[in-house]
């Protein structure tokens, strides 16, 4: 989206030769007893009576001549794009300019334009979105026009498989929603289109996290947060490459579906193994249809967290291949496969030895960070700072007997051999 909260429109001659343009564009496909008709009725709109002020000086006739072309706007018209484009661009410069924006008739003049803009969206959809992209850098950043005007421009790019063009991010989202004079539900509303126009256009990974804000824009107690919090649940264990659940249990909607038969699911991702998982799936076997998941998808997801978790557990030292194959339930050959895996997710990092058969651990991450991990950071530390200590002593003792190249060899040797202990608080 353009970034200037303001359009400048360009336009020859006075209000009425304007005003009378749209009125011709407005009624080009009419049959003609009909033009002449409407363009009778114009001339009486604007006729000025003997002692009358002008109509550039009369702000009810100008409405009620802009209204009379408003009225008629039911389509884009028999034109070319550029012929549409200035149509709309001008008559929405006038409309501006005649109404306040927090006015109930612009509010309702918006709304039916908008309605004519989004309908039948394959035509002419370049001019569409352009058309719309106006308005809203038209309206004043923090008029309430602009909900709905953006919600229109994201029907119209969902529609054409164009979101891209949008370059919508989480932080637009949240300074518009600070700016614009909205209620609650209507910041929610907003934010639901935002998901279902991404699930539209078949990109899940983005819906999810524009779901975290919609889900936490949901009072735990409305009627919505259950069936939200349930979908997030939902779309967060479908996606192949989402690994990181904290988030979702930050959110009061979600912790207050405890009782429902996902979040005990999400709770197996997020503290436990392959055995819980498949005792969950023994326990509820109607719910891989109903939310659409995939045993082998979540089978591999929780093999990956699992290893990551024992990662966590070894950072700094070697993880035997017994131990790996043993916890993720596969044969020993198949674990270098697995490694692979994990490393290629980002959830570790870390060396592997055919000879020793493992794996040594550079970082991994945990699932979620409370007190437990919290401790075994601090022992880490504290092994870190007396391997550190051990080698500035070292140090010293080569220094005082100037010995300058026997220091170079002692921290190398210290480095080679592992006594320094690399952390990872991820």
């Amino acid at each position: 989206m353009p970034t200037a909260d303001s359009v400048s429109v360009f336009a020859e001659g006075t209000f009425e030769e304007q005003i009378q343009e749209l009125v011709d564009y407005a009624t080009r496909s009419s049959p003609e007893d009909e033009r002449a008709t409407a363009s009778q009725s114009f001339r009486d709109i604007i006729k000025s009576d003997e002692g009358a002020k002008p109509i550039e000086e009369d702000q009810e006739r100008k409405r009620n001549a802009l209204t009379f072309v408003l009225d008629r706007t039911k389509s884009l018209g028999d034109g070319s794009e550029q012929e549409i484009e200035g149509y709309f661009n001008l008559l929405f410069s006038h409309l501006l300019t005649l109404w306040p924006t927090n006015s109930p008739e612009i509010k309702d003049y918006v709304s039916s334009l908008l309605g004519v803009l989004t309908s039948s969206p394959s035509e002419h959809p370049s001019v569409r979105y352009r058309v719309i992209s106006n308005l809203f850098n038209a309206t004043p950043c923090n008029s309430a026009l602009r909900l709905p005007i953006y919600t229109a421009l994201l029907k119209v790019a969902a529609n054409n498989g164009e979101l891209e063009t949008l370059r919508l991010s989480r932080k637009n989202v949240e300074q518009w929603l600070q700016e614009w004079d909205i209620s609650g539900e209507e910041r929610s509303q907003f934010l639901k289109s935002i998901v279902d126009a991404f699930i539209q256009s078949g990109q899940p990974e983005t819906a999810y996290h524009h779901t975290l804000s919609y889900v936490s824009s949901l009072s735990s107690s409305s009627p919505e947060s259950q069936s939200a919090a349930v979908d997030a649940i939902a779309l967060a264990l479908r996606l192949p490459s989402l690994f990181d659940f904290d988030p979702l249990f930050k959110l009061d909607a979600v912790v207050s579906a405890k009782d429902h038969e996902l979040f005990s699911l999400l709770q197996v991702f997020l503290n436990s193994g392959l055995p819980e998982l498949h005792s969950w799936l023994e326990s509820h076997p109607a719910a891989l249809e109903k939310y659409e998941l995939d045993r082998a998808q979540l089978e591999r997801k929780i093999r990956l967290l699992s290893f990551a978790s024992l990662g966590f557990a070894h950072v700094g030292h070697d993880l035997p291949y017994s131990e790996v194959a043993s916890t993720l339930q596969i044969e020993l050959s198949e674990v270098e496969k697995w490694a692979i895996d994990v490393i290629r997710t980002g959830l570790l990092s870390g060396k592997l030895s055919q000879t020793t058969q493992s794996l040594h651990v550079y970082r991994s991450s945990a699932r979620t960070f409370e007190r437990e991990q919290w401790e075994a950071l601090e022992k880490r530390l504290v092994a870190w700072k007396a391997g550190l200590a051990s080698v500035l002593e070292v140090v010293t003792s080569a220094q005082k007997r100037g010995n300058g190249s026997g220091v170079g060899e002692v921290v190398q040797q210290v480095t080679q051999t592992g006594e320094s202990v690399q952390v990872d608080a991820t």
